[in-house]
């Protein structure tokens, strides 16, 4: 009989003992999802401000804009020039 309530104290312990674990093992992997949304939520702000500020650019569309950009001040001096004739 009292082998037998030693043994219950010691399943009831075991029991005890994975409940824990098991909560710790939920509590991280709650942590670890609310990291990866946290991540994800940063890698979207952080893709728009490159995409904002042109830095994801490829050389194709640099070459273009810089085209673009001497095409306009070429305009701009040839009217300068017009102005001042």
């Amino acid at each position: 009989m009292e082998q037998l309530k030693k043994e219950k104290m010691k399943l009831r312990l075991d029991v005890d003992i994975q409940k824990l674990e098991t909560e710790k093992l939920w509590e991280g992997k709650n942590k670890v999802e609310e990291d990866l949304e946290d991540l994800k939520s940063e890698y979207k702000k952080l893709h728009v401000s490159v995409k904002n500020v042109g830095l994801g650019k490829t050389s194709n569309q640099w070459r273009q804009e810089v085209q673009e950009e001497r095409t306009k001040a070429e305009h701009w001096e040839r009217r300068f020039r017009e102005v001042q004739a």
